[in-house]
């Protein structure tokens, strides 16, 4: 019998796909994207990333797609994620008030078992393959 995989083996497996997602959703016909942050365009597989407003830390909103967009590496890492910009920006985008609800909503204790990873990474593999 096939052993199962580790807790950290799925949530690194449902990061990966989750970031794939968020890049190939927003691509235009060529695979390019625009960091959220700065404006920068690259292809979606070239120093783009899925940046966070809500660190990953935070399971709450770790997988929830308003609390992430694309980011450029230098945006993402080098600036650590230009958080005051993408709170601007998150506001523009769904309305007053969204990077509030999400720095809320970040603070909740959220438990997911390894069943509901595993379907979350379905769900989101389903949808690049949809793309």
């Amino acid at each position: 019998m096939p052993s199962k995989p580790s807790r950290s083996k799925i949530v690194k497996k449902l990061d990966a796909i989750f970031s794939q997602y968020i890049r190939l959703k927003d691509a235009d016909h060529n695979g390019d994207v625009t960091c959220f942050t700065c404006g920068k365009v690259s292809h979606y597989k070239k120093g783009m990333q899925c940046g966070h407003f809500q660190s990953r830390k935070h399971y709450a909103t770790r997988w929830l797609e308003m609390n992430v967009a694309v980011q450029c590496v230098g945006c993402n890492m080098f600036k650590a994620g230009e958080q005051y910009i993408f709170s601007k920006q998150l506001d523009e985008k769904y309305g007053d008030g969204t990077a509030e609800e999400l720095y809320i909503k970040s603070k909740e204790t959220v438990k997911y078992s390894n069943d509901e990873l595993q379907d979350m990474i379905k769900h989101y593999k389903d949808l690049v393959d949809s793309l």
